[in-house]
């Protein structure tokens, strides 16, 4: 299939945004890298490459650069949409580092809507989470579930980013948006040849498990066993991000196929099943058959106690949940030992 649809892609070489890549091709789109390489590497490009057989056009800069990102539209041209991942993306980091989160995560969206404006480039794609929902009165939540106050400057990003893009298609009659809100990806390429890459100290589970398992790291520390929780521990809803990088396919589909000329389509993108860190764990070493050195610790800030997805087929047509825990701890764990004999 020759792509011949143009689709920007910011943070494109990071995990979620490199396996968006690649789903977007096998689709029929041609993805355009934009990203700083702040929280990914380089070395992400020849991967992609070897699995996509092609290698992909790419931009260095940071989408708060107005100026460079105004040539990379020029240069680019014509766009069938933006798909918009670049953002600092930590809950306990951002409790650290809120000035920084506010001015990366809200300043380049802001940003990147100014341009999509001028340069009559009506379609986005946005990269929410369910943070937004804080602590859900009832689970499962829905898109319709209340938006409760932030539990972390990451969380509340995201929600001004939602507001910022709702009063954009107010302002601007022709911006056509889906925004969707993930749970907890994890998993990695089933080639082994991406995944999660965390710069430094990993703020996510998976990685912590997997470097745990690799002998990186001594143990792994649980956050909280005093939750309100069957075992202890926070409950989540962990989603394979090949099935998240689909669920962008999917998103450009909405953007095609529905006539009215300004909207914003909201959709989670979870499994719909919640399971516990506890749970998380078990099933990592059912998989891989390493038993994992683990302690508890105290609760870390910003984290919510439970959290999953009531999924909504209409949200989504054609998308669902493929890949289970088990399969995206086994894929997880395939990349951590292929990164041990090939690093980035």
């Amino acid at each position: 299939m020759i792509a011949t649809k143009k689709v920007l892609v910011t943070g494109g070489a990071g995990f979620i945004g490199s396996h968006t890549v690649v789903e977007l091709l096998k689709a029929g789109y041609q993805p355009v890298i934009v990203d700083n390489f702040a929280n990914s590497k380089r070395g992400v490009l020849d991967r992609l490459a070897i699995i996509c057989g092609e290698e992909i056009p790419v931009f260095e800069c940071d989408c708060r650069d107005l100026s460079e990102m105004i040539q990379v539209f020029e240069k680019v041209g014509d766009l069938f949409a933006v798909i918009h991942f670049a953002a600092f993306k930590a809950v306990g980091e951002s409790v650290d580092r809120p000035a920084e989160y506010y001015d990366n995560n809200i300043g380049s969206l802001a940003r990147l809507l100014m341009l999509m404006a001028n340069f009559g480039q009506p379609g986005l794609v946005f990269s929410s989470s369910c943070t937004v929902y804080g602590q859900p009165k009832e689970l499962p939540v829905t898109e319709d579930s209340p938006i409760q106050p932030a539990s972390s400057p990451y969380g509340y990003t995201k929600q001004v980013c939602e507001q910022l893009i709702n009063d954009s298609v107010i302002a601007d009659r022709g911006l056509r948006a889906v925004t969707l809100r993930y749970f907890n990806p994890i998993g990695a390429h089933p080639s082994g040849l991406i995944g999660e890459l965390p710069i430094g100290t990993p703020n996510n589970l998976v990685p912590f498990i997997t470097q745990t398992a690799a002998g990186l790291r001594e143990q792994l520390s649980i956050y909280g066993q005093d939750y309100h929780t069957e075992d202890g521990t926070a409950i989540r809803d962990y989603i394979h991000v090949v099935d998240l990088a689909r669920a962008h396919v999917m998103a450009l589909e909405i953007l095609k196929n529905r006539s009215e000329t300004t909207f914003n389509h909201v959709a989670n993108v979870g499994t719909g099943i919640g399971h516990s860190v506890l749970e998380a764990v078990k099933a990592f070493e059912k998989v891989s058959g390493v038993t994992l050195p683990y302690s508890f610790v105290d609760r870390r800030p910003g984290d919510v106690e439970a959290v999953w997805a009531a999924n909504d087929a209409t949200r989504l047509p054609g998308w669902q949940a493929e890949l289970t825990l088990e399969e995206a701890m086994r894929d997880a764990w395939n990349w951590q030992q292929m990164l041990a004999q090939n690093p980035l």
